[in-house]
This record gives C-alpha cells, sequence and structure tokens, in this order.
C-alpha cells in the first residue's frame, strides 16, 4: 500500500487502488468522495467551513483550508481523473469539539459538520457513512481498494496535541490577518 498523508487545506485525488489516503482531524472534517464504477476516489481535509462565521473571527488563509473551496476542488478534481458526478457518494468525518473555550472559538467543529452535511445535500451527494462531532479527535485511512474508511478515535494525549496545533493555527492566522490589514499593494496596468 502508498500511504498519503494529507494535512488541513488538503485535497488528494486517486485512481490508484493500492493508495490509502490519511489524516487526523479535531475540528476539522475530511470528506471521502468516490466513484467505485470509475475507479476514482478523493479526500480533502478543511479547518474552517468558510472564512467567517458567528462563533469566529474572519480569517485569511489558503483556499483549501475553507469548506466550500475544498470540497469544489475534490469535486473538480474527481471528475478531471474521470468520475462522474452523478455517482459520487460520500464519507464524511471530523468536527470534534476540541476547541471549544479555546481563544474564544467555540463549536467550529459543530459548525464544520453542519455545513459538509449541508453541502452534500445541496449537491445531491449521498452521504453513506459518517462520524461528526464529539470531543475525541480521530486518525483517518481511506482504501483506494474498497472505498473503506478506518476510523480511530485519538486519546487524551493525542486530543491535547490537536488542540495546540489547531489553537496555535488560529492565532497565526489572526495575526497575519493583523499584519495584512495595514499593507500596501502596488500594482502596473
Amino acid at each position: 500500500m502508498k500511504r498519503i498523508n494529507l494535512l488541513p487545506g488538503g485535497v488528494q485525488v486517486s485512481r490508484d487502488p493500492e493508495v490509502v489516503i490519511s489524516t487526523l482531524l479535531g475540528s476539522c472534517v475530511a470528506a471521502c468522495l468516490y466513484d467505485s464504477r470509475a475507479g476514482v476516489f478523493g479526500m480533502n481535509h478543511f479547518l474552517l467551513a468558510s472564512r467567517s462565521g458567528r462563533h469566529y473571527q474572519p480569517l485569511t488563509s489558503e483556499a483549501g483550508r475553507y469548506g466550500v473551496h475544498a470540497m469544489e476542488l475534490l469535486i473538480n478534481e474527481l471528475l478531471k481523473a474521470g468520475a462522474d458526478r452523478s455517482r459520487l457518494q460520500a464519507k464524511v468525518f471530523g468536527g470534534a469539539n476540541v476547541l471549544a473555550n479555546a481563544g474564544g472559538v467555540f463549536a467550529v467543529g459543530d459548525v464544520n459538520a453542519r455545513f459538509v452535511l449541508a453541502f452534500l445535500k445541496e449537491e445531491s451527494i449521498p452521504v453513506v457513512a459518517s462520524d461528526l462531532g464529539g470531543r475525541n479527535g480521530r486518525q483517518l485511512r481511506f482504501q483506494g481498494q474498497d472505498y473503506a474508511v478506518y476510523v480511530k478515535l485519538l486519546g487524551v494525549e493525542q486530543r491535547r496535541d490537536i488542540v495546540a496545533d489547531e489553537a496555535r493555527y488560529l492565532d497565526q492566522k489572526l495575526a497575519e490577518q493583523t499584519v495584512q490589514k495595514g499593507k500596501v499593494v502596488f500594482f502596473d496596468d
């Protein structure tokens, strides 16, 4: 098996049945989409449902870190690889509330989980399996051989690491946003 580790903001698509896409999730959500007839599968990993929301301040980041962009990127890459949109099926995971009460952020996991389910419903992509919410992060492995997703709930020690990583990421993005507010960009016609 060929293992590909997916980081926040990442999207990975493959036609190789020997590929296993893996990731670690806390508040983040991963959507695993596939077209079994075409033999195409992929996963994304996003931290925030959108650039701004009721429960957190607007952030600047790469497009793939936001749900709507991550979902569109994944679907477009699957279609480019030969998937048929009408045959796509989804398995969704994550959205734990590991950041509740961390740095003023509340229920990011809930927002992400609601977003991914609403997006897939709107796009008429059936959700055939899910494990969303709770307080513990997850480790995922999405296999290309049979499109199975193996989920392992993370323990207390790993949960602390995910909370620290996600809180550090949010603080970094807020700091970058503050620096960019006063930035002037010159351009030529």
